[in-house]
């Protein structure tokens, strides 16, 4: 890995790490923000089941597995933004 200067270094991991808070948040959102609020949310339904229900047995881990290629693309575009992409060092 190429060294990169602190203030770039800084920005990087500043980036990373809104991320990784953002996506803790929806993790957190899609587990136990459903629980918290089951009775407000079983007024609608997902595929014939109530909401709340649906998200506990499977739009938590739809959400999980979405965030994770959504993570893997972003982090992508942050790596070549900032110079740090494997295929720059691979080439050379």
């Amino acid at each position: 890995m190429r060294k990169i200067d602190k203030k770039q270094a800084d920005a990087y991991f500043r980036t990373r790490t809104t991320l990784v808070t953002i996506y803790l948040l929806i993790g957190f959102s899609a587990s136990f923000g459903v629980v918290m609020f089951a009775e407000e949310l079983s007024g609608f339904s997902v595929n014939g089941m109530p909401f709340h229900y649906f998200m506990g047995a499977q739009g938590a881990v739809l959400t999980f597995i979405i965030l994770l290629f959504v993570n893997a693309i972003v982090n992508d575009r942050i790596d070549k933004k900032f110079g740090l992409d494997q295929d720059l060092e691979d080439k050379k």
